[in-house]
């Protein structure tokens, strides 16, 4: 893959992370009945990163799950190679309660229509808000929105957008790879 351009740094992907969880706090309080959970694989490194921000600088312990789509997927049957899944831990009650949807990259829509339905089978919640890291907001496919979001970034649809994690990739930064 060619080198791709910086649009975030590693201090100001700090600041994504600490204005997001902040933007949580100011909406949701102690977040006693609003649950975070991470789209696998790469929207559960956001969410683990959020939770972390939120104990760190307001002591809220709260509720966690990772959740699988690959099966709610509308393309998982037109993949070349075998798909592998992760694991979903959603080990609470979801009925009635607000959940933040996390993921990494909003680009279609099509992965966020793949969550929510997923989360049907285990309940209905009150709820359910959208908190991104990138919002490719130009490139919908469905009718999606974020609620929360870290950078917009208006790019061609030939263009990807990669949000690279010092836990995986040893560095904080948003990168754009264009498509020539």
């Amino acid at each position: 893959m060619p080198v791709g351009r910086t649009i975030v740094d590693s201090t100001k992907f700090g600041i994504i992370i600490n204005r997001l969880a902040e933007q949580l706090v100011e909406n949701h309080g102690q977040l006693t009945d609003t649950y975070i959970i991470g789209i696998q694989e790469r929207g559960v490194m956001l969410a683990e990163r959020l939770i972390s921000q939120l104990k760190a600088t307001h002591d809220i312990d709260c509720t966690f799950g990772k959740l699988d789509i690959t099966f709610y997927r509308d393309d998982f049957r037109q993949r070349d190679k075998p798909l592998k899944a992760s694991e979903t831990q959603i080990d609470f009650d979801i009925e009635g309660k607000t959940l933040i949807l996390v993921d990494d990259v909003v680009y279609s829509g099509r992965t966020i229509h793949a969550a929510i339905a997923a989360l049907q089978d285990f309940g209905r919640p009150d709820t359910i808000k959208l908190l991104c890291m990138v919002d490719r907001r130009f490139n919908r496919h469905l009718p999606i929105q974020t609620d929360y979001t870290g950078v917009q970034v208006d790019a061609l649809d030939e263009a990807y957008v990669k949000v690279n994690w010092k836990e995986t990739n040893n560095k904080d930064e948003v990168l754009i790879y264009s498509a020539k």
